[in-house]
């Protein structure tokens, strides 16, 4: 139910009608369907029951935040914590499934956390071709008195095979310079003269800490416990991706990813089997309809930080 809030918290919440209502655009299918059917759709059905149905040779980019090897509550069930032996035959499972849907150009990114990311390299080099390890600073996350705070997640770029698309001058990051150089002539050296500050666009490495976790201020936010940032859904996108390609997500959740890629131009499919989190990304996507912005990002350039 829909709870009385602060005028500034912008946590999207829906109420009992809603879900009803919005749950019931998604698909759910029990046979073998063209792309073209499936489309800028979600299925709202458990992914390992639904990947047998998808069309082969489909998806230009898959990208995938599966429940990490923790006991976490998602909407009505739980994912508990298994033995890393157990937990690696389940990735493989689900994963090797999604092998047959990708194109040969495809792209792969699967997010993990510290103790997850420990088998990712192992099942899933058994199919893909490990590209980079990308790591990105949370500033979320519990404090102990015994260990470091955890404020670290991976992101594991695979692709299908050596030609895949990766554009780098859609991701650069914008940066403030510090000691702006100019030439001979007194022009700016590799550098932006703004009215407010000096720029420059500086290439991305594999360390992001320019991301800011959904947080109750902030639009995107949800109540969904592991939701993705935009912005960082929008750097594997557009760094993998093209215009109108097919953004694919097995592990939809609260919908960032199919959010992201609306925003972006992309198309999109995803599988979820919560029926809260399937109506969420509905209204998501409804709102991206009315302000496509995504945080952080402005004007086709990622500011070095993004907040509410």
């Amino acid at each position: 139910m829909v709870q009385n809030k602060a005028p500034r918290n912008k946590t999207i919440e829906l109420s009992d009608k809603e879900v009803k209502k919005l749950s019931s655009l998604a698909l759910k299918i029990n046979h073998r369907m063209p792309i073209e059917e499936l489309c800028d759709h979600i299925i709202f059905q458990d992914t390992f029951k639904v990947l047998d149905f998808l069309p082969r040779q489909s998806i230009d980019l898959m990208i995938v935040d599966p429940p990490y090897n923790l006991t976490k509550n998602f909407g009505q069930s739980v994912f508990k914590e298994m033995e890393l032996s157990d937990y690696k035959k389940w990735f493989d499972k689900w994963l090797k499934k999604t092998i047959p849907l990708l194109k040969d150009t495809a792209t792969v990114y699967i997010c993990a956390d510290w103790k997850s990311s420990l088998i990712i390299p192992e099942v899933a080099g058994k199919y893909l071709m490990l590209q980079n390890r990308i790591s990105w600073e949370r500033e979320k996350g519990r404090g102990a008195l015994n260990n470091w705070k955890n404020c670290l997640e991976d992101i594991w770029f695979f692709t299908k095979s050596k030609d895949y698309t990766f554009n780098i001058d859609d991701v650069k990051i914008q940066r403030r310079v510090l000691a702006p150089y100019r030439d001979e002539k007194g022009a700016p050296k590799d550098w932006n003269d703004g009215e407010k500050e000096k720029t420059r666009l500086t290439y991305p490495s594999n360390i992001w800490t320019d991301i800011s976790v959904p947080f109750w201020s902030m639009p995107e936010n949800t109540n969904h416990p592991t939701q993705k940032p935009e912005k960082l859904i929008a750097k594997l996108i557009l760094a993998s991706s093209n215009k109108n390609d097919l953004v694919f997500d097995p592990f939809l959740g609260s919908g960032t990813t199919a959010v992201t890629a609306k925003k972006l131009g992309r198309h999109f499919l995803g599988i979820e089997k919560e029926k809260e989190y399937v109506a969420v990304a509905f209204k998501r996507l409804q709102l991206a309809d009315e302000n496509p912005d995504i945080q952080g990002y402005e004007n086709g350039v990622f500011k070095a930080r993004n907040g509410a």
